[in-house]
């Protein structure tokens, strides 16, 4: 009898209380399984026995070939629109859930393995993954994290000892992510496509036990569960658009119940403000352009509540549209609401005025217009705060309309009789020097696939603290060289 404690602790609700929405699997077998990347300090968080983990024996846990004790691993079934199409039957096609854990803090978290070989859900594609795209998850989500957005994060990043054929030979690897759920407003899709309202009024009853215990047992749950995911997803949209984020693939497969950032395939952060930035390759007609996130944020919880509407009105569909259009006709405003408070935030503003929204619409045209980098902005801008307005100016060209921006803007804060040093000191805290930006994060995974993982561990330590300025590190805190050219990303995780 094996005297030592397991080294996950797992309570998974999801196989035991949802069958018929997933198909137990296991992981493929691959030949040399070794960690690239272990977090510790999320380990600890989850409670987790890092020591134990990072070591041959987790390694193998972590690649998919060894399950540990308590595992259910399991692969879940969705549907979704992509791209404005709907496959009726995604599902996890190259991931396996390994079971769920209650972190140090009581919540609970999913632990899911990517890359980790095919599935029943696979639909013709060999379930692996490569080293590039994996370390490209775990680093944006690293970053989200400390920039203080909701995401899923990565507990390990294993190299496999294969080599997967993406457009040429690479390394295999198979990350790890810890999420608050898998939950997809697709997953509700695909039974509510199939009709099979019990299923859908489960795995709703289980979402709301998950995200929404308070809502358990009240009156038109299904309607306020619709408002929470609703809510949760204008406050991340919200975040992505202040920080600059283009997630790249907003499917609903990829719209999470829980208010989460997931699947960093694509994704990218704009240098020069354009809301008309588009970075991934497949996204050729710009559906999911950096400024139209809110409009399609909005068009994917339609979705959700289309696939709920037999729960909110069982007895009269056309009293439930009624209800949940009215319901989802808010979202422009809360989206409105949690942009302007964060961009006063961005702006040093404390309270609120009624020409907020034009000031922080003046500054954005002329960003645009003279293609301004968004990041080093809003950080210069602290110093015209404190009265040094010479690091922002030079941003500019020299005919510009800044200055008079400047001017209105000191006005604003002059209302606010702050101190400048602690307005200076508050922008700062939210408006961070370092991002990670395209070309070092490029930078980074060229060099991991050749082996050397130096620049990715130097990379998320500096993602790891953004908003303090730090010596030496000025490479990361600026665009791209223009000889570069213009930045693609690529589906890959």
């Amino acid at each position: 009898m094996n005297a030592n404690p397991p080294l996950f602790q797992f309570d998974n609700t999801y196989a035991r209380d949802l069958e018929g929405f997933y198909v137990a699997w296991e992981g493929a077998k691959v030949p040399e399984p070794q960690i690239a990347l272990f977090n510790i300090e999320l380990a600890q968080e989850l409670g987790l026995d890092a020591k134990s983990l990072d070591t041959p024996y987790g390694a193998r846990i972590f690649a998919g070939i060894e399950s540990p004790e308590g595992a259910s691993p399991l692969a879940q079934v969705y549907a979704g629109h992509q791209f404005g199409g709907f496959s009726p039957q995604l599902g996890d096609g190259r991931a396996l859930l390994l079971g769920e854990v209650i972190d140090r803090d009581g919540n609970r978290r999913d632990i899911q393995l990517k890359g980790s070989g095919p599935t029943p859900f696979s639909r013709g594609g060999d379930g692996k993954a490569v080293v590039g795209p994996v370390l490209r998850e775990y680093i944006i989500g690293e970053a989200m994290h400390a920039l203080g957005i909701p995401t899923t994060r990565a507990l390990a990043a294993v190299t496999t000892g294969e080599t997967i054929y993406r457009e040429g030979p690479k390394p295999g690897a198979v990350l790890t992510r810890v999420a608050s759920s898998h939950l997809r407003v697709g997953t509700f899709q695909f039974f509510a496509a199939r009709g099979e309202t019990d299923k859908v009024r489960q795995l709703a009853d289980y979402a709301i036990a998950r995200h929404d215990p308070d809502l358990a047992g009240t009156d038109d749950r299904y309607l306020k569960l619709f408002s929470g995911v609703m809510q949760r997803q204008a406050d991340l949209i919200a975040r992505w658009v202040l920080i600059g984020f283009v997630h790249g693939v907003m499917n609903t497969d990829n719209t999470t119940i829980s208010g989460e950032t997931i699947d960093y395939g694509p994704c990218a952060f704009i240098d020069a403000y354009d809301p008309a930035a588009v970075f991934s390759s497949i996204d050729h007609g710009g559906r999911y352009a950096f400024g139209r996130q809110p409009v399609i944020a909005q068009w994917n919880l339609a979705r959700l509540a289309e696939a709920l509407l037999a729960l909110i009105d069982p007895d009269d569909l056309d009293k439930a549209v009624e209800r949940v259009s009215e319901e989802l006709g808010r979202f422009p405003d809360l989206f409105k609401r949690a942009w302007l408070n964060g961009m006063r935030a961005k702006l040093g503003l404390r309270t609120e005025a009624e020409g907020d929204q034009d000031l922080a619409d003046a500054l954005l045209a002329q960003m645009q217009e003279h293609r301004i980098d968004y990041t080093r902005f809003f950080r210069k801008l602290s110093d015209a705060a404190a009265g040094d307005t010479q690091k922002v100016l030079g941003l500019f060209p020299e005919e510009n309309g800044l200055e008079a921006w400047l001017s209105r803007w000191q006005q604003r804060l002059d209302v606010e009789a702050g101190n400048p040093a602690d307005t200076r000191k508050r922008m700062n805290s939210v408006n961070p020097v370092y991002i990670p930006r395209n070309h070092k994060v490029e930078e980074a995974l060229v060099s991991a696939e050749a082996g050397d993982f130096d620049p990715v561990h130097k990379l998320l330590g500096v993602l790891a603290d953004p908003f303090a300025e730090r010596d030496g590190l000025s490479a990361y805190a600026g665009p791209a060289p223009a000889e570069l050219g213009p930045y693609r990303t690529f589906c890959g995780t």
